[in-house]
């Protein structure tokens, strides 16, 4: 018996598909063998759609709230920790869940008020593909959970493993006897990073296969957790929006599909990756918000020039509807950008992740936007200023600072993080390395710099800047210079949410300058100067929830 391709299907408790719908699949996907695909097909067990990919992968989802209640492959169950199945954010609650199947491809459709989501499965795949679709804040966040049961693979980053004795913060950053921290939010990754997340036995690996993020928030440098091990289990995650240390506004819309795959051990086939995942199999499956390859455009420009070679560009379009990127060549600064939907975009120049040009390009469908060099006019990038002294580089991370490195994953208080304090003076020759990365106002405020001036250098006013990428509870820095003080700034717009101690230092660049007068100067060139940064803000409660800020950069301008 069959039934209409595209017609939602009733509960039925025998298979269809079957034959019918085997033999003619390509074999696509990292498939752990080359097995039969006669059974592809579907069933109901009168809780569930069971799904038999016709390789070595079976699941099941459930028909009264559309999680994925069970994930079999070669006869092994992956599904389930804590008594929790797999689902959109924490489980949707009671959905509207169909099926129906059109020759070698079968869709679950789930919905729950105006959100939409979607399993899908080809014949003779170890993959599921899906897609979640929000038209509105009604849930929320939006996210996909994979929980896998306790046992199965080793914990092979164990920062993220969130079971410890202790909590030391908000219930999800714990430390161990020893001093070590963990929480599922150390990723270490920023979502430019990575094409999938997972995990390998040597002879099985489950992986997620994360989207082009294309109606996701944060851009190509935004860090959230991805996955974790905890004693009764684990979990995999596609983060599309958290609202955590979030720098933009949520987007709504169709984002997929993002991939569950099996493999034979190895990582994911790369055909799966973002950029050159092909679903052309899915243009006719009635997905609500799918726009398919031939309604999407591309942004290509021939090079940029002005750039600081010792570094990584990226290139980034963003608009309310949807956020894309892509690498400029390391050579010239070619780049492409590929899927893009149809609409006009705010194109960014990255400088590690220091935004140094932007303009507007508009992209249409079927069509590519050809773009003249980009040049980067050379006041852009801060690091192109003559200074008297710098600290760190300006490239909108506070890497190269005390803890920087660490900081992606461990909480501040770890037993690894060197002293948060860190005094420096002006010619010592690693005044970065000793400068924190982090300063907050009940931790380290009050940091020095020593440094001495020449009579011509004391005799002249100078531009202070203070470059911050990201700001806990409105900490912002104002300066003492030998006895003059500085106001104390505006803050600027920064995430609400926690962020310096969950992994991230991700948040708006911002720089702070000071125009310090000749006056504040010492006139004695044979002594130091003395710099002293505080952490003011009127927020945050006490040690590393204070106020606080990430250091990008900081110089005396000449």
């Amino acid at each position: 018996m069959s039934e209409s391709p595209n017609r939602p299907v009733r509960r039925r408790a025998f298979v269809l598909g079957g034959a019918a719908a085997a033999g003619t699949a390509a074999l696509a996907g990292p498939l752990a063998s080359a097995a039969s695909a006669a059974s592809f097909g579907w069933s109901d067990d009168g809780s569930n759609y069971v799904v038999d990919t016709g390789a070595n992968l079976v699941f099941k989802v459930s028909k009264s709230n559309g999680d994925l209640t069970s994930l079999v492959y070669r006869g092994t169950e992956y599904q389930g920790y804590g008594g929790k199945n797999s689902h959109v954010e924490s489980g949707l609650g009671a959905s509207t869940v169909t099926i129906t199947q059109s020759g070698t491809t079968i869709l679950v459709s789930v919905a729950y008020g105006t959100l939409k989501h979607y399993y899908a499965a080809r014949s003779g795949e170890n993959n599921i593909y899906l897609w979640t679709g929000k038209a509105d804040a009604s849930v929320s966040a939006t996210r996909y959970i994979v929980r896998v049961k306790a046992g199965l693979f080793l914990n092979d980053e164990p920062d993220s493993y969130t079971y410890a004795p202790t909590v030391i913060e908000s219930a999800d950053v714990f430390a161990k006897p020893d001093g070590q921290t963990r929480s599922k939010h150390f990723a270490k990754r920023r979502v430019i990073d990575y094409a999938a997340i997972g995990w390998t036995t040597g002879s099985v690996g489950l992986y997620i296969v994360r989207s082009h993020h294309e109606k996701a928030s944060g851009g190509p440098f935004y860090r959230s957790l991805l996955r974790h091990q905890s004693a009764d289990g684990g979990g995999l995650y596609e983060i599309l929006y958290y609202g955590e240390n979030q720098t933009e506004a949520e987007r709504f819309g169709l984002q997929g599909p993002y991939v569950i795959a099996f493999t034979d051990g190895g990582t994911p086939s790369s055909s799966l990756y973002p950029g050159t995942l092909t679903t052309t199999w899915a243009d006719s499956l009635g997905i609500s918000g799918y726009v398919p390859a031939s309604g999407r455009g591309r942004v290509a420009g021939v090079g940029i020039s002005g750039r600081d070679t010792a570094y990584a560009y990226t290139v980034g379009l963003a608009n309310p509807a949807a956020q894309y990127w892509g690498p400029a060549r390391a050579s010239d600064g070619w780049f492409s950008i590929g899927g893009v939907l149809p609409g006009t975009y705010t194109l960014t120049v990255f400088k590690g992740e220091l935004a140094v040009h932007t303009t507007s390009v508009t992209v249409t469908a079927g069509a590519t936007t050809t773009l003249n060099t980009i040049a980067v006019a050379s006041s852009n990038d801060p690091a192109n200023a003559s200074a008297i002294w710098r600290i760190g580089t300006w490239d909108g991370t506070p890497a190269g600072f005390k803890n920087a490195d660490l900081m992606t994953y461990a909480h501040p208080s770890d037993v690894r993080a060197a002293a948060w304090t860190g005094n420096v003076v002006i010619g010592g020759g690693s005044e970065t390395a000793s400068f924190p990365a982090y300063i907050w106002k009940d931790v380290n405020s009050g940091l020095l710099v020593y440094f001495k001036l020449t009579a011509a250098q004391a005799a002249a006013a100078h531009t202070l800047r203070i470059g911050v990428t990201t700001a806990y509870a409105n900490g912002r820095p104002q300066v003492t210079v030998n006895s003059w003080v500085s106001s104390i700034p505006s803050p600027p717009t920064q995430p609400s949410t926690r962020s310096l101690t969950v992994g991230s230092y991700r948040g708006n660049n911002h720089t702070f300058t000071y125009s310090v007068p000749a006056s504040a100067w010492l006139t004695d060139t044979s002594q130091y100067n003395v710099l002293r940064i505080d952490v003011v803000s009127g927020s945050g409660t006490t040690s590393y929830l204070s106020a606080g800020t990430s250091i990008d950069a900081l110089d005396l301008l000449a």
